[in-house]
């Protein structure tokens, strides 16, 4: 027998129309009978918070992630090829509006839409060898909301630096700054491999090209190398010791900081996410700060947009949420990640990767902590 639902104007839970007589929302997927209004304070809040996105004019023709079937985010049951759950009947997210990657059991990212933005401009690309440790490379990328076809070029920038970043480093000369060089070159390369990218898909008329911050991380054998461009950030997150912030901003509130304004204060200002550097065809620079640190012993590499790290900043608190998910799989805890920042209000796009590292000998007493090593490097190439 068919439930009967009385007809509302609108979804109770995001005031989209609702077309009469169904029992779930066509944007969000809740159920129309039983979410309870929203307050209208809570609605104007979000108007208010609703960003301003460019629109999308080219398309990409581009798989996001073969994974098989989808599970659905309400109760993990299968995704219909008409894009409803064929258990509970929510509707899903498109597959660029929520996406998965596992590309080996030590190696996983979620980038998710998030609740507040109209489309999902971040991006992710990994890549892993399936023994732990050996390698891997998380790319994130997190197209700028105000500039046209932003989540077409994002998307298309993260696959290039991947690609670029799929054969192991070169060794240099044999000394510890000659392969610091060679790394330095090879993040260079994939900076520019992505910047390519997102241009190719620019619009030569557009007079708003697409632009993306960019962070990656690699993880080789022991050695965590990371660069980025922008304000998407890795993190070094140990199961004990402190956390640290590798990778450091290009953007006015990183400015304020240098400054002398407390982190709190420079990172919720008006202008706390205008970056002074992106990918894109008006970029004024694309070379990536790059560094380099060696990994003793076990914890999380953390690749993420801003839409994570704006509920947890702190490379402790980020450490918290990680320990409060009590997981040590991956895709567990990218979701947990995505699932936290999403319920402190999901303002902007989310984007978690992660590798799971753990040393098979962890080095003794040395004079330094092996659960925060020190940076070997943090710089901007000359020139």
């Amino acid at each position: 027998m068919t439930e009967t639902i009385t007809p509302t104007a609108t979804c109770p839970s995001c005031g989209a129309p609702a077309t009469p007589g169904a029992k779930f929302c066509e944007s969000c997927g809740k159920p129309l009978g039983d979410a309870a209004p929203a307050a209208p304070v809570a609605a104007a809040v979000l108007d208010e918070l609703s960003p301003i996105s460019a629109p999308t004019h080219r398309k990409s023709t581009d798989e996001v992630v073969d994974t098989g079937p989808r599970p659905c985010l309400v109760c993990q049951g299968v995704v219909g090829p008409d894009g409803y759950c064929e258990t509970c009947g929510a509707k899903a997210p498109t597959e660029r509006d929520h996406f998965r990657e596992t590309p080996a059991a030590w190696v996983a990212g979620v980038c998710d839409r998030g609740l507040v933005h109209h489309r999902n401009e971040d991006a992710m690309a990994l890549l892993a060898s399936e023994t732990p440790g050996e390698r891997a490379v998380l790319v994130v990328l997190d197209g700028v909301s105000n500039s046209t076809d932003s989540d077409v070029a994002s998307l298309a920038g993260a696959k290039a630096a991947r690609e670029t970043l799929r054969t192991p480093f070169p060794q240099g000369m044999g000394t510890a700054a000659s392969r610091t060089g060679a790394i330095t070159k090879v993040f260079a390369d994939a900076a520019a491999a992505a910047n390519e990218a997102v241009v190719a898909v620019t619009d030569p008329a557009s007079t708003n090209p697409a632009s993306a911050t960019f962070a990656v991380a690699v993880v080789e054998r022991g050695l965590l190398a990371y660069a980025n461009i922008g304000d998407s950030r890795v993190y070094w997150l140990p199961d004990a010791g402190p956390a640290v912030q590798l990778t450091v901003d290009d953007s006015a509130a990183q400015q304020q900081m240098e400054d002398g304004v407390p982190r709190a204060i420079a990172e919720t200002s008006p202008q706390a996410h205008a970056i002074t550097k992106w990918l894109g065809r008006d970029a004024p620079d694309v070379r990536p700060r790059t560094g380099q640190v060696e990994i003793t012993a076990p914890g999380w590499v953390l690749a993420c947009s801003d839409g994570l790290w704006n509920y947890a900043s702190e490379p402790d608190a980020l450490a918290a949420q990680v320990a409060a998910a009590g997981t040590t799989e991956p895709l567990a805890l990218a979701l947990a990640l995505v699932a936290f920042a999403n319920a402190q209000g999901g303002r902007d796009n989310i984007t978690a990767a992660l590798a799971r590292v753990e040393p098979a000998a962890t080095v003794q007493d040395s004079g330094q902590n092996a659960s925060a090593p020190a940076l070997d490097h943090q710089e901007e190439p000359d020139g």
